[in-house]
């Protein structure tokens, strides 16, 4: 068995960029058991420490969240135990805030035991689920009791339109005056990284970035014969074998000069096109382990023979690319909206006159995960509702964009350089990359 904390030692250290010609070794993997143990962990560790802190900031009593086996609300699935792979029949859980100094009550209101939930039903002694929650909340007589229902936030509308009728029902007219659709506290506790799940996250973005230099090497492409569709299912195969997971299709995209238009709908040539030397490859590739996800794109370039590097004019296109970064990244503090963000690093990215596209996300237990929206690759607009929330600390994120440049090599044809990385935003505003950022090109045979 492989000690867990000799996993989570690798990804300690992350270094301040990417080596991108020196592929990194593959960090241990742990086994499901041991996996379970850790998200069970943490877990607990958020409960204890996170819950208190949102639910007193937000000033919310009492918070009940409900789902049906196979349909569970977004949060509540990052509440169950490790082992449950669904919600059990219908599950009911519901804190509790007795006030500064004591701890959040946990019940549950299910057929079996939660985790470390206290439990709060017995089916036989009342059969009514929906009475024993009402006689529940009576007892407590909270003055808020926080739903998750939210307009903007799909992650934050996990409660069911049924689900909430029988909640009115149960509780009565004058009780269910007290709920409220709360989706700051839901986005919240999905957002907020806990100094334990950070210190993994490194790690499971080493794991995403030694993947994909094994794809993007000559350990898989043989020019004039692999095809995209190819190292497309060498990544899926690849995570399946190391016993991961992922959250969306890979996809492997190649631009070539040849005159042809490049659009986000196309991303370039795919499916059976053969990479040919020349070519620059572009992957949008993630990987779920410990209950966090990754999204990372990352460049390549086939050297042709005599070849020891990419043509200058992808260089140029790479650095206009990063240049865009660095200025999503200077813009992205706590406290900000995602709308504001998006106005001051477009500011900058034009000042630069720099043809750029900026639409960076929060991650963590999703991949698209919750919080403010930073741009969207079809408008670059103010996004109302979704790009209004404010940027909270301790929150994980994709910075993703693109710049488009003309290549003088490639006879001044346009080609566009996307770009994304995770990383995390600490309490103090400062931004560091997990596993450092793309410099240079992933060369294929490496030099």
């Amino acid at each position: 068995m492989i000690p867990l904390a000799m996993a989570l030692a690798i990804g300690a250290a992350s270094p301040a960029i990417a080596q991108s010609n020196a592929d990194r070794a593959m960090p241990a993997i742990l086994p499901l058991e041991r996996r379970a143990e850790t998200e069970d962990r943490w877990l607990k560790q958020r409960l204890e420490t996170l819950l208190p802190t949102l639910m007193r900031r937000d000033k919310v009593q009492m918070w009940v969240l409900v789902a049906g086996e196979y349909n569970e609300d977004p949060v509540m699935a990052t509440m169950l135990p490790a082992t449950w792979l669904h919600a059990r029949r219908r599950t009911i859980l519901v804190f509790f805030d007795p006030g500064e100094g004591k701890p959040i009550e946990k019940l549950a209101l299910a057929r079996y035991p939660v985790g470390d939930f206290r439990p709060a039903w017995s089916p036989d002694e009342q059969p009514d689920q929906w009475a024993e929650l009402a006689k529940i909340i009576a007892a407590r007589n909270p003055a808020t009791i926080a739903l998750n229902r939210s307009e903007a936030f799909p992650l934050a509308d996990g409660l069911s339109s049924t689900h909430y009728e029988a909640i009115v029902r149960a509780l009565g007219p004058d009780m269910s005056k007290r709920l409220v659709a709360h989706e700051r506290l839901a986005l919240g506790w999905l957002e907020t990284r806990i100094p334990q799940e950070m210190a993994a996250y490194p790690t499971i973005s080493r794991i995403s970035h030694a993947i994909i230099e094994e794809g993007f090497s000559d350990r898989v492409i043989t020019p004039g014969v692999t095809t995209s569709d190819d190292v497309v299912w060498f990544f899926r195969n690849r995570i399946n074998a190391l016993g991961l997971d992922t959250w969306f299709q890979p996809s492997v995209a190649i631009q070539r000069a040849d005159g042809g238009k490049f659009s986000v709908q196309e991303m370039g040539h795919r499916g059976d096109t053969i990479i040919m030397p020349g070519d620059m490859l572009h992957v949008d590739f993630g990987i779920t382990y410990l209950g966090l996800n990754t999204d990372i794109q990352r460049l390549a370039y086939v050297l042709k023979p005599g070849e020891t590097n990419a043509p200058k004019g992808l260089r140029d296109g790479m650095a206009a690319m990063n240049r865009v970064r660095a200025a999503t990244i200077a813009a992205l503090k706590p406290g900000r909206s995602g709308n504001e963000v998006l106005a001051a690093a477009r500011r900058q990215v034009e000042a630069e006159k720099i043809d750029g596209t900026i639409y960076s996300h929060p991650i963590g237990h999703h991949g698209h995960g919750a919080g403010t929206w930073i741009g969207a690759w079809e408008s670059q607009k103010p996004a109302p509702g979704r790009g209004d929330y404010r940027i909270d600390p301790n929150t994980a994120w994709s910075i993703e964009l693109n710049a488009q440049a003309n290549v003088p090599e490639w006879g001044g044809q346009k080609v566009r350089f996307m770009h994304e990385e995770n990383g995390f935003l600490a309490a103090d505003g400062t931004f560091r990359f997990l596993d450092g950022g793309q410099e240079e090109f992933l060369l294929i045979p490496r030099q």
